[in-house]
């Protein structure tokens, strides 16, 4: 009987190693074929950078091993299990064979197609292609109807017949290897063909993985600088092709089918007073103001998790929110005012970009990064610097990614914290970010140019962590965490108040969303989504705002605020100039819609409506009385989210004529 052979897997494992780096190899020449043929004038100060340039091919590299360990892992399980079986046969290296030669062959042709494709787009490949399934013969005449296509398609067979004589011979000249090795008949052998083949596969699910982080790797690890190209130049084709389909069929990225486009467009442009821009939007218009802008500067804070209801000025006994308390008086607050959605995701893209997020959808989350106008890109154009600071890491639900394409040029978070403040999955602590944040806009200030800095604490979501040097007043852990919070901003604001930026400079406070406070009242508590909104600064009148507003309503009131002219193309209103007669919000797979008597409930799921009244304070079921105010509850929320998948689905979202080349 033989042994178990060791030299006959290191056979096995050279000969797949061989494979995996020859694939390697071939995804760099279809990058860097990229880098040379594209028609992309760098910026003057970048245009030399050989290092900053070659961080895009590093961060290749790290995608391209991901999809080839995805390739890799069932050949080298068989492989592990022959050598621990110590069988060699040519059949098993014929079957590696033709396996790595089918999937890599796939794999080329779509890094191949990926070179025009980039260079028409601007964008990596992606499930966007199969929309050109339905026109074969179209899609084939531009193929090969297009001269400067020829060349992709000849690199891209070339790679696959080198790569397939390639793969055959490797496989003949470690199977002749393989069948010479002496067998080992041994225990110890057997345990070490074991614990490598162990190693070896575990190692590749790490390959897989991408990364040791609180997540598996996502688009937005390959951005890492100012410059578009650079950043998209890292993300293998076949990585974001795959990753854009999964995000396409899942569950809640499928289309809302709430009232048709045309009713619901023609009920926001009533609802907005809105008569559009053609060509552009059908909610699009210019907003005009008289003089010259203000040029302050703005600091927006997103408070994790922080429900109006845990507030003393809302109602709560706690005294949880002693300064935020009395911020609230100090500042231009309101008090009807809620969020997009339950997710941070929700609020910062509702906030920023003032259009709607769609149930459970994340808008920032997709393999394909959307481009939107909104707050940070008006603000950009006027010559301010744009930064946003979190806590956990920057690719966290692809913030990096989206961020950097829509407006922000500095992103800090917790790759630049020094690693022992790190206190756990969500990085560090709000106070520690708040110290962060401010010899940085000390030093933009310095410049002598406006700066716009969006600041995303985190210490109000589980696991809570309450350092040792904060000392509550409550027993209660969740109690404890809002008071931390609290006191996190009025340490951040005593600081900022000895800048020299201070007095020239606008404050926003408000919840990304709200949580759980109390018993739920509905199918949509109300704790979730109702939530602060406080702008606090010099020559900003305190007072308080009773109407209807959301985070939507956050940009376009600001920039009236700072006396900026732009063109609008988004679902908010000036709330300063503009009133709601209602608002609407999601909670995943509920739609909300409020006024100041009634609440509307919907579940597109069941398809089941909920109505309420609000009496003494509190809602109660109603009972079928004043369906007239129902309707209009109804219709307001609906025609605002089928407008917002319209428009999305369309790429209405910029606040300009996209010029194809």
């Amino acid at each position: 009987m033989k042994g178990i052979s060791i030299k006959r897997f290191e056979c096995y494992l050279l000969y797949l190693l061989s494979i995996h780096m020859a694939a390697l190899f071939i995804f760099f020449i279809f990058r860097f074929t990229l880098f040379c043929s594209i028609d992309y004038q760098f910026p003057a100060e970048i245009k030399g950078d050989v290092l900053l340039q070659s961080g895009a091919f590093l961060r290749g590299l790290w995608f391209d091993n991901v999809i080839a360990c995805y390739i890799l892992l069932l050949p080298l399980v068989v492989l592990w299990i022959a050598a621990l079986c110590n069988y060699t046969a040519k059949w098993l290296f014929r079957f590696t064979t033709v396996y790595f030669s089918c999937f890599y062959s796939v794999s080329f042709v779509i890094a191949a197609a990926n070179i025009p494709y980039f260079e028409y787009f601007f964008k990596t490949i992606n499930s966007s292609i199969y929309n050109w399934f339905g026109y074969g013969g179209t899609t084939a005449g531009l193929m090969f109807g297009e001269s400067s296509y020829y060349f992709p398609i000849f690199l891209g067979l070339l790679s696959i017949v080198v790569f397939v004589w390639g793969a055959s011979s490797l496989a003949s000249y470690f199977y002749r290897r393989a069948e010479k090795a002496a067998p080992q008949i041994s225990l110890l052998s057997r345990v070490a063909v074991l614990v490598a083949g162990a190693i070896c596969i575990g190692l590749c699910l790490f390959g897989i993985r991408g990364r040791m982080g609180y997540n598996p790797i996502k688009v937005s690890q390959a951005y890492y600088c100012e410059d578009p190209f650079l950043n998209q130049l890292g993300v293998n084709p076949v990585f974001n092709l795959l990753t854009s389909t999964l995000d396409d069929n899942r569950k809640e990225n499928r289309t809302l089918h709430l009232m048709s486009e045309e009713d619901a467009l023609s009920k926001v442009q009533k609802y907005l007073h809105r008569q559009g821009i053609d060509r552009l939007s059908p909610i699009a218009r210019k907003v005009e103001r008289e003089g010259t802008p203000n040029r302050r500067n703005v600091v927006l804070v997103f408070m994790e998790s922080m429900s109006a209801n845990l507030m003393g000025t809302f109602g709560s006994d706690k005294k949880l929110t002693p300064y935020l308390d009395s911020l609230y008086q100090q500042s231009l607050s309101f008090s009807h005012f809620y969020s997009s959605g339950i997710h941070t995701n929700h609020g910062i893209y509702f906030t920023l970009y003032s259009f709607p997020a769609i149930m459970k959808r994340n808008a920032m989350k997709g393999s394909v990064i959307p481009v939107y106008s909104g707050l940070p890109t008006v603000l950009q154009e006027n010559g301010y610097c744009n930064l946003f600071f979190m806590t956990h890491e920057s690719q966290y639900d692809n913030m990096n990614a989206f961020l950097r394409t829509n407006g922000f040029d500095e992103i800090y978070a917790q790759e630049n914290y020094p690693s022992e403040k790190v206190v756990n999955s969500f990085g560090v602590q709000d106070d520690f970010m708040y110290q962060y944040a401010l010899p940085i806009l000390n030093e933009r200030a310095g410049t002598g140019n406006p700066f716009f800095s969006v600041l995303l604490s985190i210490s109000n979501h589980p696991p809570y962590v309450i350092p040792p040097y904060f000392h509550p007043h409550s027993d209660v852990l969740e109690e404890q965490i809002v008071e931390y919070a609290d006191w996190s901003i009025r340490q951040f604001m005593q600081a900022a108040e000895k800048q020299p930026w201070f007095d020239n400079t606008i404050f926003v406070f408000l919840g990304d969303h709200g949580k759980m406070v109390g018993t739920p009242e509905c199918e949509m508590p109300q704790s979730y989504n109702h939530i602060p909104l406080m702008i606090y600064g010099k020559d900003i009148k305190p007072g308080v705002y009773d109407g209807f507003g959301g985070q939507v309503d956050v940009s376009p009131t600001l920039l009236g605020l700072l006396n900026i002219s732009y063109l609008q193309n988004n679902f908010g209103v000036n709330l300063l100039e503009e009133e709601r007669p209602c608002m609407f919000f999601t909670a995943d797979n509920l739609i909300g819609a409020r006024d100041s008597v009634n609440m509307f409930i919907y579940s597109p799921d069941s398809q089941q409506e909920f109505k309420y009244k609000l009496e003494e304070g509190k809602l109660h079921a109603a009972t079928g009385t004043d369906e007239e105010a129902f309707r209009n509850l109804k219709d307001y929320c609906f025609s605002m989210l089928q407008s917002t998948e319209s428009l999305v689905k369309e790429h209405k979202t910029l606040d300009k004529v996209s010029v194809k080349k």
